[in-house]
């Protein structure tokens, strides 16, 4: 279960509370459910109880109830607490099976993975001044809420300069508009389209722009052009290159992701730790010497867990990387709600260095005599679903994924 499944989810519970007379309030447009903070319950949380609680004219802790025993019912859904005032603490039933949800949801929508319809009946109009960086946030703010299904135009006060095209800025009309609209005001970036152009290029120059909040100010140097994981830019573009390197390479192996088994027959002489997906930190995390699978590979034989079924062990390195990509439909969203299109920035930033994390820790391609395992294909499913989602929110930002630096 995804956390967009878990907010449909509660939502659900919400209309059949209200549909039952159980619960006699507005059903919302939408409920949040975020991560759970550290040393918080569950994995999920959300405050929907606490905002019902007032139109209901009831309890939160009441509502919390209500809304506890239909949620909890629901399939995918471990256990459901109520902590605090009201709120509601999801723990995710078979963690491995929401991974593989997310996993799948990446290769069907592929670099549209994350856009969706929840702005479907907004229709914006977004007004900028002359000015490169108001230009490039408005073009940006365009890509962010159209992928969120919102119908979109963009003015201009004065005719709109000539250069901004080669940023692969548009604008739809100009001149001051008979109402107010709502305006798009950056800091100014203090150099022209042309200027930056010159110095760094459309793609450097389109993310320095982009990759400071709207109210500070770009840093637009020579260091955006820096070939070095101290440039973000070069980060998040190296990382894309090197996911899709490593598909090539499993084609040169013989070998794609897939689901497929975790496990296979291990050798008596080999520790099963080492032929896991993520063996560079389950070491750990096996079970009790005298379990019945332990036995099982004493006897030179892995347990048989079907990659489709049954848990993986993602834990250590790939954890991060697959929250952050579970994360990032919601990402996406809050960006195109709060016309920011540096939280996307951020996001691409943290996806990468997850990605290196991952990648350094659990290498999806055999080394040496190695040959290709279920688990490099486990391992190459979440590298490619990792290159997938950062030339996707390099392609809203309206920046280029080479496949090679």
């Amino acid at each position: 279960m995804t956390p967009a499944d878990l907010s449909r989810t509660v939502l659900h519970a919400v209309r059949r509370a209200v549909d039952e007379d159980a619960l006699r309030a507005p059903v919302p447009a939408r409920v949040r459910v975020e991560r759970t903070r550290p040393g918080g319950s569950g994995d999920y949380a959300c405050a929907v109880a606490l905002q019902l609680a007032g139109p209901a004219a009831l309890p939160a802790l009441e509502v919390a109830s209500i809304l506890r025993e239909r949620v909890a019912a629901e399939p995918g859904v471990g256990r459901v607490e109520i902590t605090g005032p009201g709120f509601l603490s999801f723990t995710l039933d078979a963690p491995a099976a929401g991974d593989r949800a997310v996993l799948d949801a990446v290769r069907e929508q592929g670099l549209a993975y994350g856009h969706g319809d929840a702005l479907r009946e907004e229709i914006l109009q977004f007004h900028h001044a002359r000015e490169v960086r108001a230009a490039v946030t408005a073009h940006a703010v365009r890509r962010l809420v159209a992928a969120q299904g919102a119908r979109v135009r963009v003015s201009c006060e004065e005719a709109s300069d000539p250069d901004w095209a080669r940023l692969g800025v548009t604008v739809d009309a100009h001149g001051t508009p008979p109402v107010p609209l709502t305006g798009i005001r950056p800091a100014p970036a203090g150099a022209t389209a042309g200027e930056l152009l010159e110095r760094l290029g459309p793609d450097a120059a389109r993310w320095g722009l982009l990759r400071p909040a709207g109210h500070d100010r770009a840093a637009l140097g020579p260091e955006l052009l820096v070939q070095g994981e101290a440039n973000p830019l070069f980060r998040v573009r190296y990382a894309h290159a090197r996911a899709r390197s490593l598909t090539r390479g499993a084609a040169l192996l013989g070998f794609t992701a897939g689901h497929a088994p975790y496990a296979e027959p291990v050798p008596e002489s080999e520790s099963y730790a080492e032929t896991a997906p993520y063996a560079g930190y389950v070491q750990h995390a096996g079970p009790a010497p005298h379990s019945e699978s332990h036995a099982a590979r004493r006897e030179g034989h892995a347990p048989h867990t079907p990659y489709g079924e049954g848990p993986l062990p993602y834990d250590g390195a790939a954890r991060p990387l697959l929250d952050l990509i579970a994360d990032h439909p919601g990402v996406l969203l809050a960006a195109a709600r709060h016309r920011a299109p540096d939280r996307v920035a951020r996001q691409l930033e943290a996806v990468a260095h997850a990605f290196f994390d991952f990648h350094d820790s659990c290498p999806p391609l055999p080394t040496g005599d190695e040959k290709p395992s279920a688990a490099h294909r486990a391992r190459l499913a979440l590298a490619e679903a990792a290159g997938t989602v950062l030339a996707g929110g390099l392609s809203l930002l309206g920046i280029r994924a080479p496949e090679h630096l």
